[in-house]
């Protein structure tokens, strides 16, 4: 009996190859495969180690408006193969890296900065010649990449990171962000000759709802100066110690082992919602640095406000399904809810597409409201995200004269095309405010606060439901009026130089002016800071012999260089020049610090693997809660999970396999009969054409009978299709692999056909229409199901 069932699962999982076969040898042409996230699917084989990640721990020291963080990776090879590990995982936008450590054993080696291409080369060869060695890449500013190289079974690695970061408060409150996980980038760029360093894009995810691989902690202790109040944590437990008014310790509860699948989020106030202002000086032996940070007046209502235009740009792709969609609708509603008669307002909405509301602004009456907020509520979410088309369209749509325009965009920002979105906003300066709305528990930070900047706007992230109508309130009063405009700043007596910003904008909410710079001499003169506000003119002066160089401000030079090279950065963004690139990484390794350009790497001098080749793992990253399975199963989910299925390791890695319990795919299982011939079904004709269903598969969830009963029942309209093509040009005949993604209504949302470039575009749509039209059963204790057809065409 066991040998005919070991059989029989082994025929299934031959079949379910062949089908996938059909699609995949035409996958390359026929959908051109692109840099895509997928699930994992865990190898079977005992020696290997396919988590080698085992624990990220993080101490986070606060000392005034200064945080110094230092993470703890520990990667452990519980296999029998020298492995090398690949981990993906975010920081703070703001984060300056300054140093990295490898201990293997009782050996501690430094790592040291170099330019990237060097650093990797170095990485390489020590790899290669069977040392132990990391590196660590910055991807995007705000991904890193880490790889640890010859992992010998029973090592233990621990790799150790130090950043640094400056708090700067909004409306009196501090926050500390420290992102834990890197959310599936959409991208829809040919995986063909893409370089090297976007191959990134290319990690598996566990499946949504699944704990994080690894343990996750953090430990901050905060030193504010003055007295604390108001601590609090929005996205983990955590327990509180105060060990006087103005220090405070806090550790993450001990729940919270398995927290590492959302951004830990830290807010204080300070006594009497001050905000920390003044001067912090730093004397090094070649170069000084200060930082200024000044409380603006506090704000004032206008007497008159100007009409205002809002054009609501809402994501509803694949990765924005569920949670994070379901969070923008909250606050869209909120927005749009509460706009005043004399607004206008339209709404867009984006995935692979885009359609808007109205092809002009609608004036803010309770009917235009009522029909924003019900096309809103329809979205489910699905597809791609292509938010560069969504963008231009928006910014193209014809103003209304006499009024201030405000563009308001929703997305997780799962992308890839920071750099083009920052270059088209910047291009339209002036002709509208840009704020950006990142939506979800682990939001891709750098878009968000970079669409805001270059837009001259402000960012605003909104990591659970009941956030919504406070950030849409805060939204609200940030636009009435600015606190501070006509900004000057002076320094008289005080010898500075490299100032950044070389201008200070507006100021829109109660947040402090920031200044960083160089001086020279002696610490001395006068600080002066004057603009106009509602009440009038203000003014600020600053003793610079009040405040003493200390070197606990050693960070400052961090801080300086790493906001000049952000700077450049989103200059080069616009036009790539060799003098930035060279500028960039020649402040990376002069100041120690991770960029695009410079690296870590860590090299043991020892050889610890005399021969053979350790095998690569990249480290699963878990779905950011909130998020679903769409979000890695978007446009590239038909043709690049069937090839998994048929590639050499395909019962060990990709989304095909099989075992005892049947055959696993995206992480479904599914029944071992639900590979189904159909032979007495009879082809469906229609003129010369004969349409057969011949295979069907179904996700546990799903009944075969009445899925094919249903799909039955459609064969004409489908029939139908082809013999429309065959009137005018001849049709495809052999098989045809179709995906139909369903959610848990019953509803088909997306369709995936094979063979996409030989049936032409009117056949694709019709089939599509045809499958849509389909009404399944609902879905028991199931977000989403999956049907996988194969149809012969004779």
């Amino acid at each position: 009996m066991k040998s005919r069932e070991k059989a029989r699962v082994l025929l299934i999982a031959a079949a379910f190859v062949l089908v996938a076969g059909g699609v995949c040898a035409r996958s390359e042409e026929d959908f051109g495969k692109t840099l895509s996230p997928y699930f994992l699917v865990k190898s079977d084989d005992p020696e290997s180690d396919p988590l080698p990640l085992k624990s990220t721990s993080v101490r986070v020291d606060i000392s005034g408006v200064i945080a110094d963080v230092v993470v703890t990776q520990v990667y452990r090879n519980e296999g029998k193969r020298p492995l090398e590990a690949i981990y993906v995982f975010p920081a703070s936008t703001r984060a300056a890296v300054y140093g990295m450590r490898m201990t293997i054993g009782e050996r501690t080696i430094t790592a040291e900065i170099r330019e990237r291409r060097a650093a990797r080369r170095l990485y390489e060869q020590a790899r290669n010649a069977g040392k132990s060695a990391s590196l660590l890449e910055q991807k995007r500013p705000n991904v890193f990449q880490m790889r640890v190289a010859n992992i010998l079974p029973s090592d233990t690695v621990r790799v150790e990171l130090s950043y640094t970061e400056l708090l700067v408060p909004t409306g009196g409150v501090y926050e500390f962000v420290y992102p834990t996980v890197v959310g599936p980038r959409y991208s829809n760029v040919p995986a063909a000759g893409v370089s090297p360093g976007e191959r990134w894009i290319e990690n598996p995810y566990l499946h949504q709802g699944e704990p994080p691989p690894y343990t996750f902690d953090i430990t901050v202790n905060l030193a504010a100066g003055l007295p604390i109040r108001d601590v609090t944590c929005s996205s983990h437990k955590v327990d509180i110690e105060y060990r006087d008014p103005g220090l405070a310790t806090i550790e993450l509860d001990g729940s919270e082992r398995y927290g590492g699948n959302r951004d830990f989020l830290l807010k204080y106030r300070l006594a009497g919602r001050r905000i920390q202002t003044g001067l912090l000086l730093f004397e090094g032996e070649e170069e000084n640095f200060f930082l200024l940070m000044v409380q603006p007046p506090k704000r004032v209502s206008p007497v008159e406000i100007p009409p205002r235009e809002y054009i609501f740009i809402v994501d509803v792709s694949g990765s924005m399904h569920g949670f994070p969609l379901d969070i923008s609708k909250k606050l869209l509603k909120g927005l749009i809810g509460s706009l005043r008669p004399a607004d206008r307002f339209n709404v867009l909405l984006f995935a692979g597409g885009s359609s808007v509301l109205s092809e002009r602004s609608v004036a803010a009456t309770p009917e235009n409201i009522r029909r924003a907020v019900d096309l809103i509520e329809r979205q489910r979410g699905g597809g791609g995200t292509e938010l560069l088309p969504a963008l231009k369209r928006a910014l193209s749509l014809p103003g209304t004269e006499g009024y201030s325009r405000n563009v308001v965009i929703a997305t997780d920002g799962y992308v890839t095309v920071e750099e083009e979105a920052f270059d088209l906003i910047r291009k339209s300066l002036g002709r509208a405010n840009m704020f950006a709305f990142g939506i979800g528990s682990s939001v891709n930070r750098h878009i968000i606060e970079g669409m805001a900047r270059v837009g001259m706007g402000e960012p605003f992230v909104v990591t659970r439901p009941e956030e919504a109508p406070v950030k849409a309130e805060r939204f609200r009063r940030l636009i009435r009026s600015p606190v501070l405009t006509n900004i000057k700043l002076d320094f008289d007596g005080f010898r500075v130089y490299d100032v950044e910003p070389p201008g200070v904008p507006d100021v829109l909410a109660d947040r402090p002016v920031i200044v960083f710079g160089k001086w020279r001499g002696s610490p001395r003169g006068c600080i002066r800071l004057e603009g106009l506000s509602g009440g009038g003119t203000f003014r600020e002066e600053i003793d610079v012999a009040e405040s003493l160089p200390l070197k606990t401000n050693s960070a400052l030079r961090y801080l300086w260089a790493r906001y000049r090279i952000g700077l450049l950065a989103d200059y080069n963004r616009l036009r790539r020049e060799d003098e930035r690139v060279e500028e960039v990484t020649g402040l990376g390794l002069a100041y120690n610090l991770l960029t695009a350009y410079t690296s870590f790497v860590a090299i043991d001098s020892r050889v610890r693997l005399e021969d053979g080749k350790a095998v690569t793992i990249k480290q699963p990253l878990p779905l950011p809660r909130g998020v679903s399975d769409y979000a890695v199963a978007g446009e590239g989910f038909g043709a690049r999970q069937a090839c998994a299925a048929v590639a050499p390791a395909a019962l060990k890695r990709g989304w095909a396999g099989a075992d005892k319990k049947g055959i696993k795919e995206d992480g479904h299982e599914a029944k071992r009969d639900r590979v189904v011939s159909e032979p007495s079904s009879g082809p469906a004709r229609s003129g010369s054409v004969a349409v057969e269903l011949k295979e069907i598969m179904v996700t546990r969830g799903l009944r075969e009978e009445t899925v094919r009963r249903l799909i039955r029942e459609q064969m004409a309209a489908i029939s139908k299709c082809y013999w429309k093509r065959s009137q005018c040009r001849s049709q495809p005949k052999g098989e045809i692999a179709l995906t139909l993604l369903i959610d848990s209504g019953g509803r088909v949302t997306r369709v995936r056909i094979g063979r996409r470039e030989m049936i032409g575009k009117d056949l694709r749509k019709c089939l599509v229409e045809s499958l849509k039209g389909i009404r399944f059963p609902v879905l028991q204790n199931r977000e989403t199901g999956m049907i996988r057809l194969v149809f012969l065409v004779r």
